[in-house]
């Protein structure tokens, strides 16, 4: 057999035999006319140097990678690498410098009508959209490095932006500096994992309509909002964590109409307020910790159905608020740092029921200048007065198996 496997190979040649190899020096023909020559299957090297491309098309299966210190540069004119067919590599580069335009898209990698192509290892530097991907799918963006240095989110793009997509994975990436660290709309089938998405002047991720999607294991700090999740269903939200989003408009995470999904063993820690959820009906939340936030979830009266379960509630300003006293959602079974019940059974439930909703947080809620007191005595005195004799607070907004022991 292997005598027979050899005289194929002999015969047909091996798979790949007839892929070529162009090393691209600077200043040489350009990745442009190199390409050209080209054929699909092909490796193209660039060469250490700075190469000069603005609107280079790729429209043949080809691999475009960088030996250490290949640069490539937009010189400010626009969209750097075009794109426009299936089966692409673009790998080991540093690309910088689309400029800014207030009309057009310009990005490092601009991709349209394309399937099964990877972009993994880039570092991509001053560029209004790091990877502008549309109309595609079966797409890999893996740990590249994105990072711009905008000040205002007119002239800015997002680091990963997806329109209209479906099977894309987005992991390992590292972005900051952007509009939007990632964005995603009209995505189906996504899954992001494993990103850090910091100092974004607007959101680490931005998402809307986008089913069937997960996010895992990302991290998003010091955004200017932090991540927005909108008119989606079948969502999983996994193992993230949201930090120091701060601000009067700032949240780690807002559910704006999201049905069917999960949120679960995420972390929020240091933000204005941890999660806000409105107009989402049957989301289960459960492991999640609130750490250290204003509000830790802000629940608004058009939410049903929500589920919180086994969750860590400590060191929260306001542990829930919501503005209504309306409540068709449930809480059972979490741990409240505050909570001060009893178990008298030793089973490490509390006996006594937890209402998590201050009616100073109400109060707050219609007239937000009063935060002010938070800290003075007269509110001390309604949470007494409330907590004897509840009469404004939500009567069902209440945990009835309030857990003794933190969570491990």
């Amino acid at each position: 057999m292997r005598y027979f496997l050899f005289a194929i190979l002999l015969l047909f040649g091996a798979p790949g035999a007839d892929a070529r190899q162009f090393d691209v020096v600077p200043g040489g023909e350009g990745l442009a006319a190199t390409i050209a020559e080209a054929s699909a299957g092909d490796r193209i090297v660039l060469l250490p140097g700075i190469h000069s491309a603005t609107a280079v098309t790729i429209d043949k299966p080809l691999t475009i990678e960088g030996r250490p210190g290949a640069i490539v540069d937009g010189g400010g004119q626009g969209s750097i690498l075009l794109v426009e067919t299936n089966n692409v590599t673009i790998r080991d580069l540093h690309i910088r410098n689309t400029g800014v335009s207030y009309s057009r898209d310009f990005a490092a990698v601009k991709v349209e009508n394309a399937k099964d192509c990877l972009f993994e290892n880039n570092l991509i530097t001053d560029v209004a959209y790091g990877f502008h991907i549309a109309r595609s799918s079966a797409i890999l963006v893996r740990s590249n490095t994105i990072h711009s240095a905008f000040t205002d989110q007119t002239s800015s793009g997002n680091g990963v932006h997806i329109w209209y997509g479906n099977n894309i994975t987005i992991t390992g990436n590292r972005i900051t500096g952007q509009r939007d660290g990632i964005y995603l709309e009209f995505l189906k089938d996504g899954r992001i994992t494993g990103n850090v998405c910091e100092q974004n002047l607007r959101y680490g991720l931005h998402f809307m309509f986008s089913d069937r999607s997960e996010y895992e294991d990302n991290v998003f700090r010091a955004n200017g909002a932090g991540v927005a999740v909108m008119y989606t269903k079948n969502v999983t939200m996994r193992r993230n964590r949201f930090e120091k989003s701060w601000g009067g408009a700032a949240y780690g995470l807002l559910l704006k109409e999201i049905n069917d999904s999960v949120v679960e063993d995420n972390l929020f820690l240091d933000n204005s307020i941890g999660m806000h959820a409105e107009g989402s009906t049957r989301v289960k939340l459960t492991g999640n910790t609130w750490d250290r936030n204003g509000w830790a979830v802000r629940i608004m009266g058009n939410c049903e159905d929500c589920v919180f379960h086994q969750n860590i509630f400590s060191g929260n300003a306001f542990d829930v608020g919501t503005n209504t006293r309306r409540n068709p959602n449930r809480f059972e079974g979490n741990f409240w740092g505050d909570y001060r019940g009893y178990d008298l059974d030793r089973d490490g439930v509390g006996d006594v029921p937890y209402h998590p909703v201050r009616l100073f947080a109400m109060l707050v809620e219609k007239n937000p200048p009063a935060l002010i007191f938070l800290r003075s005595a007269f509110v001390s005195l309604l949470d007494v007065m409330e907590s004897v004799a509840p009469a404004l607070t939500p009567e069902t907004l209440v945990d009835e198996a309030p857990l003794m022991r933190r969570p491990k």
